[in-house]
């Protein structure tokens, strides 16, 4: 079962919590806007459902409410960011500013970032670019959860790669996909519908498939992308694997096994080989390439004839972005639906900081 809430009754709300962590309002609004453009393009498992989980860290000392966020090495066109254990929701949307602003003076602006924490949906930051007429890249390591291929140990987090491509008339293709089959919070949603999980998104801890979406717990890993090697999950890890360096072993953050878990009960790595978690932003000026004008008139081309491409029976021919575009549209007018344990959980949130939900 689930309720529906405004966008702006629960980002007010995501704001208080924020505020009452101890974040400056400034931090408190940019925080609140990326969580929750998560729930407005239909990426549940990262939106408000994730808030408890940013307050249980704060609460165990793992996160800064107030960083002072900085540059420590650039560049004219590179920057390495610590995000002085800050909400990675705040300090991303930092780094990617400095991406657009070397972008802006020199054609392209690549910032890797260290000892941060998650910081919500990649496309988000990705899309901070759009505005500019630039791309926009944006990635993140992540909890170890997932097994490389032919592996039962966990070595990689389900490390998210987005893109945001700007157009003229059409909307901008914005792709924003994790490196595994699925993501954890994923996961998260099917034990809370207590659904079982599709083949190929885990395993057990001994490398055999699963349908256990509780399999994490015991010893089990989320898979890469493919799923195994017939279907090409050495593919997913490869590319996992070229999200995890350029976010953490590039900037100096925790990489592999040693990435900070999410969830405050589990402990940290004993022998850090880093700071934090690591992100990778990244901002190309379309000018630099070709007139920024030409470039967007041939995007839309490019998508208007995607488009057009003959469908399968039953089915119809999607750009990247289109979902979350659409949910987008509805869910700032109808609202965005909870699941009941998600609204449990911000009810004890509400009444653990005496706000209203």
């Amino acid at each position: 079962m689930s309720q529906t809430f405004s966008y702006p009754h629960l980002r007010e709300f995501t704001r208080e919590v924020f505020i009452k962590m101890g974040c400056p309002p400034q931090d408190a609004d940019i925080a609140s806007e990326v969580l929750l453009s998560a729930d407005l393009r239909g990426i549940d498992s990262h939106g408000v459902a994730r808030l408890t989980g940013y307050v249980r860290l704060w609460e165990a000392g793992r996160i800064n409410a107030t960083p002072n966020v900085r540059v420590v090495h650039e560049t004219p066109s590179t920057a390495v960011v610590d995000g002085d254990a800050g909400l990675g929701l705040v300090v991303a949307p930092f780094a990617m500013k400095v991406a657009i602003e070397k972008a802006a003076a020199v054609g392209s602006g690549w910032v890797s970032v260290k000892n941060s924490n998650h910081f919500g949906i990649a496309g988000q930051h990705a899309m901070m670019a759009l505005e500019k007429d630039m791309i926009g890249m944006a990635m993140t390591n992540a909890s170890p959860l997932v097994a490389p291929t032919f592996a039962t140990e966990r070595m990689l987090g389900t490390n998210p790669i987005a893109v945001a491509i700007p157009a003229k008339e059409q909307p901008p293709f914005v792709a924003d996909f994790a490196t595994t089959t699925a993501a954890n919070g994923k996961l998260e949603i099917l034990q809370r519908k207590s659904e079982e999980a599709p083949t190929g998104w885990i395993q057990d801890k001994d490398g055999h498939s699963s349908t256990n979406p509780h399999e994490l717990k015991s010893g089990g890993a989320l898979l890469p992308l493919g799923g195994d090697r017939d279907h090409g999950s050495h593919k997913g890890y490869c590319l996992g694997a070229i999200v995890d360096i350029f976010s953490a072993v590039l900037s100096g953050a925790n990489y592999g096994p040693w990435a900070p878990p999410f969830v405050s009960f589990l402990p940290l790595a004993p022998d850090p080989v880093g700071e934090g978690l690591g992100h990778f932003l990244g901002a190309m000026r379309v000018d630099a390439f070709r007139p920024a004008d030409e470039f967007k008139g041939h995007m839309d081309k490019w998508i208007t004839r995607f488009r057009q491409a003959t469908p399968v029976a039953g089915e119809q021919v999607l750009i990247p972005g289109d979902p979350e575009r659409e949910m987008e549209k509805e869910r700032r007018t109808a609202g965005i639906p909870l699941l009941d344990p998600v609204v449990k959980d911000l009810q004890e949130v509400a009444g653990k900081f005496k706000l209203d939900f």
